[in-house]
């Protein structure tokens, strides 16, 4: 019997932005094991090679802010594997100096909207074209949890980033939709990432006061939000756009979690 899951994405091509490590990596894997031609773009050079390698795909070294890069990040996918079908823009940071709207400076703004949101526009604005040609395409957009919620442990611009990209994912998603292309944005909650075990590795009870509110009791994994990622850009979710796809343990959707 043929496994459905690991032919899904037979034929298909896919760019990873931040495919180096985390959710990133997480998803190269997933992607590659169920049958697309990875494209792997990321900053740094011997992680990117090293996840590309991997999965025998493609790695173009790409800083996401720059619109030199990403065009050429496209151009590359398409030249190679002359097609792209699949846009996971995921590439972002969550650095210590953004924090409440009173600590956080104008440069540690402008760094995080740089690479979290406009980095976004910029991967769909060259991935778009690519995909117009073929008459079909899924971009998944990494968003946040913390898109659809507030928190008084503020990270001030890394919410307002990640608003952006839900509301600009659904408003691609419903200008592209009868070209056959679909935009969703991933909303992870928190994800048991380098990025994260850094943060609250130095701050248990920082850890803690976020773990509390979530329903399942535990920080996701980076290999279940990769495989919500693969389902975004498969046939099985065909009539799926301009969606908020929440994968976080039900945080979202809690007032009193269990005991």
């Amino acid at each position: 019997m043929t496994d459905v899951k690991a032919s899904r994405l037979a034929g298909r091509v896919a760019v990873v932005t931040g495919g180096a490590s985390g959710i990133g990596l997480a998803s190269v894997r997933r992607l590659a094991a169920e049958g697309a031609k990875v494209v792997v773009g990321d900053l740094d050079p011997a992680a990117g090679k090293a996840a590309a390698d991997e999965v025998g795909g493609l790695f173009v070294p790409t800083d996401v802010t720059s619109e030199r890069d990403v065009e050429n990040l496209f151009q590359q996918a398409y030249d190679t594997f002359g097609s792209v079908d699949i846009a996971f823009n995921n590439a972002g940071i969550s650095p210590p100096e953004d924090g409440s709207i009173l600590e956080t400076g104008l440069e540690a703004w402008r760094k995080v909207q740089e690479v979290n949101l406009t980095s976004v526009y910029l991967c769909c604005k060259y991935a778009i074209p690519h995909m117009q040609r073929h008459g079909k395409g899924s971009i998944i957009n990494t968003a946040s949890f913390v898109a659809v919620m507030g928190a008084a442990t503020s990270q001030i611009s890394y919410s307002a980033s990640k608003g952006g990209v839900l509301a600009m994912s659904r408003e691609l998603g419903v200008e592209f939709a009868r070209q056959g292309i679909r935009v969703n944005a991933l909303c992870p909650g928190p994800v048991n990432t380098p990025l994260l075990k850094e943060l609250f590795a130095k701050d248990e009870e920082r850890a803690n006061r976020r773990l509390v509110h979530v329903p399942m009791g535990r920080f996701g994994e980076p290999e279940e939000i990769a495989a919500a990622v693969a389902f975004l850009a498969s046939d099985d979710s065909s009539f799926i756009t301009a969606n908020t796809f929440l994968v976080d343990g039900g945080i979202s959707g809690a007032y009193v979690t269990p005991l």
